[in-house]
């Protein structure tokens, strides 16, 4: 069951990719469907790519052929909006511009009935602001699909200032009922997914910019080392560049120009140039006929370290341990209480990134953070121009032991995957700790919303409690701009205990 009744028609305003998939996802549920573009014929156009995509999934196996005729009888193109009176929910999925939408839905409430629930599925605009011009702006909340909206379950429910907590339970459960995983999240710019994902593209450029690797190396290290399905470079070219710096722009307006959702130049100078990714040809990286992808930096063969000693705890790299005994390389471990790390044949350090660099010690290599270090395929390593070359051979040759490729990248602290998961951790705490929503939720968001392997808190808990904030804050010391800042909410985390004892 849904919160309106399958009886009950669903219109859709807007005909183009998005509303066709809301339209179909509202279609197969079992809804009535009206669909209205302000274009002469698009809305008709429209009704007939759905049947397409009905006729498809029917040839697939995947929608019986009796459901495909029910379910396109039920699906009426209209010229005028007055044809959408008697709606029990209007979804918008109109141009993405306030003052067009504001305009939409005020001609909307002149049109259904006062219990006709209107949501909008702006992804940067604020629903509060869209919602601002009605005369019952308690009716009006915001439902963000995600596209393609048939295929992606994600559907963020958002509640403006004014949205009647009733208005938002309707509009979740009907998520729900659609088969749909819905997340409640506050008004906020970005809402969930797109506050919280700017670091993943935002670092990558950022390794980049500071010559630390190039586009190829850093997104096989994010895949291969950090469990993402893909790369920041080669996602953002999938999105289009000019989209996705849209939405780092839009958000970092909203946040009064916070230096932690910054834009990238790099990517700047990409959409000026009309490099706007697939759909052009040519982003980050080119495509069509005989385009030739490059690849990712991978270190040559070097032999395996005769031994290496542990000092200390590895902590979230601890399984390497099991991981180097099984290739036969002897370990020897000693407790000690000034670091954590491992001592090579030649006396140089490797040590998990930390957000310091290299150059700041002596003989030091670091290798970055993976989801699964039995499961990666690939480790990146940071060293200095002072780092002994049989040092990093060592550092080179013992992962190589291990089955895996090795990129070496510059001496950039906090390396590429353990920079990027803990400036999500952080953003995902300061999001919940200012009520944006909760931490499930975030975690369902970033899990089915960006297919992240896992969501923040997630990795948080993975990793221990001050894992990011102490990376994050020896980075603010080292680049004291404030975009690694530590929020306020992961120092209370950080240094939260386990238990308290009450006050005598």
């Amino acid at each position: 069951m849904t919160a309106i009744d399958l009886s009950s028609p669903v219109a859709v305003v807007g005909a183009g990719t998005m509303g066709q998939g809301i339209a179909q996802v509202a279609l197969t549920a079992g809804h009535p469907v009206r669909l209205h573009d302000a274009a002469p014929g698009r809305a008709a156009s429209a009704a007939a790519a759905i049947g397409g995509r009905l006729d498809r999934l029917v040839a697939k196996g995947r929608l019986g052929a009796a459901e495909r005729d029910a379910a396109l009888a039920r699906l009426e193109p209209v010229d005028a909006l007055a044809d959408l009176a008697g709606s029990g929910l209007v979804v918008e999925a109109v141009l993405e511009r306030l003052d067009v939408k504001q305009r939409l839905l005020g001609e909307l409430e002149d049109v259904v009935d006062d219990d006709c629930l209107l949501a909008t599925n702006t992804s940067s605009l604020s629903v509060t602001a869209v919602a601002g011009a009605l005369r019952v702006p308690g009716r009006c909340v915001g439902l963000h699909f995600f596209n393609p909206a048939p295929l992606l379950p994600l559907v963020e429910v958002v509640s403006g200032a004014a949205t009647d907590f009733s208005s938002a339970t309707r509009a979740y459960e009907l998520a729900r009922g659609w088969g749909k995983t819905p997340v409640a999240c506050a008004d906020t710019p970005g809402f969930i997914v797109n506050r919280i994902a700017r670091p993943f593209y935002a670092e990558a450029f950022a390794v980049h910019e500071y010559q630390g690797a190039d586009p190829a190396t850093i997104d096989a290290v994010l895949r291969e080392s950090g469990g993402f399905r893909m790369g920041a470079f080669e996602l953002t070219d999938l999105i289009g560049q000019d989209v996705n710096e849209a939405v780092t722009h839009a958000v970092w307006e909203a946040f009064f120009r916070d230096v932690k959702f910054a834009p990238s130049l790099a990517q700047r100078r990409l959409v000026a140039s009309g490099a706007l990714g697939r759909k052009t040809g040519r982003g980050w990286y080119a495509y069509g006929d005989g385009a030739e992808q490059p690849e990712p930096h991978t270190a040559d063969p070097a032999p395996a370290p005769a031994h290496v000693v542990v000092e200390g705890d590895l902590g979230p790299a601890g399984a390497l341990l099991d991981l180097i005994r099984g290739a036969g390389i002897p370990v020897r471990e000693e407790d000690e209480d000034h670091g954590t790390r491992l001592i090579l044949p030649g006396g140089g350090q490797l040590a998990l990134a930390d957000g310091q660099t290299s150059v700041e010690f002596r003989d030091v290599v670091y290798f970055d953070l993976a989801l699964d270090y039995r499961k990666a395929t690939r480790i990146a390593l940071a060293a200095s121009q002072d780092t002994a070359p049989r040092t990093l051979r060592e550092a080179t040759g013992l992962f190589q032991a291990l089955g895996k490729d090795v990129s070496v990248i510059g001496d950039v602290p906090g390396m590429i995957v353990a920079r990027t998961v803990a400036r999500l951790i952080d953003l995902a705490m300061d999001a919940v700790a200012r009520g944006v929503a909760t931490e499930e939720d975030v975690d369902t968001a970033m899990r089915l919303g960006v297919n992240y392997p896992l969501g923040p808190f997630e990795w948080s808990r993975r990793l221990g409690r001050s894992w990011a904030h102490s990376l994050l804050d020896d980075l603010h010391l080292r680049d004291p701009s404030g975009r690694y800042a530590p929020s306020l909410a992961l120092y209370r985390h950080a240094y939260a205990s386990e238990k308290r004892e009450p006050a005598s």
